[in-house]
């Protein structure tokens, strides 16, 4: 996938933080933290569409002056990347035509346009020709969905993007589908399918733009728990060389994952209360 690997996302990180702000477990003068560190971050990228959208939200206060600032700059930028269209289909191939429509597609995702950015990939893939740029180009558009957390986009382009498979495709973007697949199944309840793939994906994951491994050995190891019987859950989860390599760096998840095994229930009770005291405290101040 284009992109840099072995990083998450900035407007992933972001959404986490937007999250947050919604929570009534956090802080006062946490949010006031965490608006800052939002406000920043649209100044840093020129999120004008995303920070009218939170100013009428009453999420952050309106700074005329940054606003005003930031839709220049985006004036700037469009005007650029539409002469660099202009002079690719004019003199140029058509990869470079290509190009030229997906770094278009790619701002307008950075500046958290979600309209325009669907609108421009659609016209990025009439332009594109091989199966895995087309799945690349699902891949943003999922990034989009789980930042809006929009479900019904995530599920059109998940069935869009298997049906790209039926066409060819390597199996590193079909590991990395799996993957995201998992995590909408888990943000729709669905812990038996979502702990199938990700349990399917632990030899294989690449997907560092949407979280850290560490957090998909914390999603593994949860939904697998709630969903895989006793045998199972020995033998892919308990015993797992690649879990067992980094559950010990997530603080009490061990403890509570082999005190429910074992049966030690006064354990995994007190092994889950400071595991749901230690998460809220990295939700809240991480």
């Amino acid at each position: 996938m284009e992109g840099e690997e072995g990083i998450q996302q900035p407007q992933l990180v972001l959404a986490h933080k937007l999250f947050l702000l919604t929570q009534n477990d956090v802080d006062d003068i946490e949010k006031v933290r965490l608006r800052d560190e939002v406000f920043t971050f649209i100044l840093t990228n020129d999120m004008a569409p995303l920070y009218e959208t939170l100013v009428a939200n009453k999420v952050l206060n309106l700074d005329q002056k940054a606003l005003d600032s930031i839709r220049a700059k985006i004036g700037d930028e469009l005007k650029k990347l539409e002469d660099k269209i202009a002079d690719a289909e004019e003199n140029l191939g058509e990869s470079e035509v290509r190009e030229a429509h997906l770094a278009k597609s790619l701002f307008y995702i950075r500046i958290g346009d979600k309209e325009k950015a669907l609108e421009q990939l659609k016209l990025t893939e009439s332009k594109t020709v091989a199966v895995g740029q087309k799945m690349d180009l699902v891949f943003y558009t999922l990034q989009i969905g789980f930042f809006h957390m929009d479900f019904d986009l995530i599920s059109k382009s998940i069935d869009k993007a298997k049906n790209l498979f039926e066409e060819g495709g390597d199996w590193e973007r079909k590991n990395r589908l799996k993957v995201y697949e998992g995590l909408f199944c888990m943000s729709t309840r669905n812990f038996k399918k979502a702990a199938d793939l990700f349990l399917d994906s632990i030899s294989t994951f690449t997907t560092y733009e949407i979280f850290p491994y560490d957090t998909f050995i914390f999603y593994t190891v949860l939904t697998s728990i709630i969903s895989l019987d006793r045998v199972s859950l020995k033998q892919k989860v308990v015993d797992a060389p690649e879990i067992l390599t980094v559950i010990g760096k997530i603080p009490y998840l061990s403890d509570f994952m082999n005190s429910l095994y074992d049966c030690q229930y006064r354990s995994f009770f007190t092994a889950f209360g400071k595991y749901l005291h230690y998460n809220y405290l990295l939700l809240s101040f991480s």
